[in-house]
């Protein structure tokens, strides 16, 4: 596809939010286009993701030619949404599993998402085309060392979980026909076993030095995990040459 310029599109002044403001839906609904613009003459919004895997994407970024204002790389900065030298587009930053609420919901029509997270919540509204091949981990089940060879996995018939992927969690186990009865953490699921929350725990795990200082083991990967592009299935057919030509741009910088 032809990459379309828009560089006669006006942009809005940058939405002040502060970081601790409403859930995804709702702040979604502020980054939808203003009132006076239709939303083919609104810039386009690339979600992306605080923390880590931001760090890893900027030379990406790079090379794609995306280069986003200055104060985007201050972190303790209030500003989530950001200009960039391309007038048609600006960028959001905000918390990883809140990309996919984003895109899924309209409020951004590109960004990019931990593999996790579609895994999670498998979001009919995203298309994911490319995989970026960042922020490598896996999904795994983790379990106290002093328990390992305890008993047999292969005789329960149900086992607690604590974990922030209750959906992922539950297949899992439902596959080998163990009910998994998960505690919903958002955080610290490596106390869950020490404190007598569950046996097991399903989380994200890069070196897994996290697992070992709290006596943990990694006892089963679930997943690889990298980071994906996504974008809004309804605006890339809105918008299919603007989006195309975004789409091929990444393409081309994964291979740059």
């Amino acid at each position: 596809m032809v990459l379309v310029s828009v560089m006669d599109h006006p942009i809005p002044a940058r939405a002040a939010v502060a970081p601790n403001d409403p859930a995804a839906p709702a702040l979604a609904a502020t980054l939808a286009a203003p009132a006076t613009m239709s939303p083919h003459d609104a810039p386009l919004v690339l979600a992306l993701p605080k923390g880590r895997i931001l760090r890893e994407l900027r030379p990406l970024l790079a090379r794609a030619g995306i280069a986003p204002d200055a104060e985007f790389d201050d972190e303790s900065s209030r500003f989530l949404r950001f200009r960039t030298n391309h007038r048609g587009l600006d960028v959001v930053r905000v918390r990883p599993f809140d990309v996919a609420t984003f895109v899924a919901h309209g409020g951004a029509q590109i960004g990019v998402c931990g593999g996790d997270v579609l895994m999670e919540f498998d979001p009919p509204e995203l298309y994911a085309p490319l995989d970026l091949r960042l922020g490598a981990c896996r999904v795994s089940v983790a379990e106290a060392a002093d328990a390992v060879g305890r008993d047999d996995p292969s005789r329960w018939s149900a086992v607690t979980v604590a974990t922030k992927y209750p959906r992922i969690a539950t297949r899992h186990f439902a596959a080998r026909g163990v009910q998994a009865e998960v505690v919903h953490l958002n955080g610290a699921m490596e106390l869950a076993p020490s404190l007598g929350l569950a046996r097991l725990i399903v989380d994200l795990v890069q070196t897994g030095s996290t697992l070992r200082a709290n006596g943990l083991v990694e006892s089963e990967v679930i997943a690889p995990v990298t980071s994906r592009l996504v974008v809004n299935r309804t605006a890339l057919k809105t918008r299919p040459e603007e989006i195309g030509g975004w789409i091929n741009r990444f393409r081309e910088a994964l291979g740059a």
